[in-house]
Order: structure tokens, then sequence, then C-alpha cells
């Protein structure tokens, strides 16, 4: 058995070493950031979403956000723009995700959010943190 085991162990890691295999633990949106600094961060977005609910608010709600395909909340009516990134298959990865908290407006032209981005890399690193300590990795 302890065998098995060990050759299990040595097929995964075989294949988590191939080339366009999931990096999970590689995955910067998995171990940036904190998630205490991000709670404070996460107050200038409460308004519009939540990480902790599938509720939509003004904006969709952000659970499973991390990874989840891009406009995939149920029920929210997302502006054109989303909708022809979730037809491209896009997902909310850790580049589309500081891509997009940067600067909404340029990393997603004509989206109705009328949030300006946040200032700093290491703000988008702890809000990142703080969505996926509280529901925010998608799980799908």
């Amino acid at each position: 058995m302890p065998f098995r085991i060990a050759l299990s162990a040595i097929a995964v890691a075989g294949f988590l070493a191939m080339p366009g295999a999931p990096a999970l633990a590689d995955d910067p949106a998995l171990t940036v950031g904190d998630p205490e600094a991000g709670a404070r961060v996460f107050r200038q977005c409460q308004a519009c979403h939540v990480v902790d609910q599938e509720v939509n608010r003004v904006g969709p709600h952000l659970v499973g956000i991390i990874n989840r395909p891009i406009a995939e909340a149920d029920g929210f009516r997302y502006s054109p723009i989303y909708l022809e990134h979730r037809e491209d298959g896009k997902v909310w990865d850790y580049d589309a995700l500081v891509g997009y908290l940067t600067n909404p407006r340029e990393y997603m032209p004509g989206n109705r959010m009328a949030f300006a981005g946040l200032r700093s890399l290491d703000q988008i690193h702890d809000v990142i943190a703080y969505m996926r300590e509280n529901g925010g990795v998608w799980e799908n």
C-alpha cells in the first residue's frame, strides 16, 4: 500500500510539472497579501459587493471570484464588455484581478463600475487575500 501511495504522489507531481498543468501553489492569487489589511481595503468595495454571500448588490457578489469565469454571478446584469470577456473564456485570475483593481475603466473599457481603482499593489494584494480568505476562491 505505501508503494502505491508513493507512485500516486509521483504521478501527481509529474502531472503538475507538465507544461500547461495547473500550478496551484504557484498561483499568486492564492498566496499574496494580508487578509486583515485587505478587510480594511475592502470597505471601499462593500457598498456595492459582498464576498461571503451569493447576493448581488449594485455590483455582483464576489463569492468564488478568484479564478471564476468573468461575468459568472447568477442574476447580475453585466456590461457588454464583461460578457465579451466571458465569451472569450477569460477568468478572474491573478493578472485579471490586478489589472482590473488597478484601473477598472482602463482594463475593461465601457464597464459601468464607478470605482477608479486601488492606489497600490500592496492594497490590491491585501484585498485579494481578504477575498480569498472569505469565500473568494472558485470551486467549480
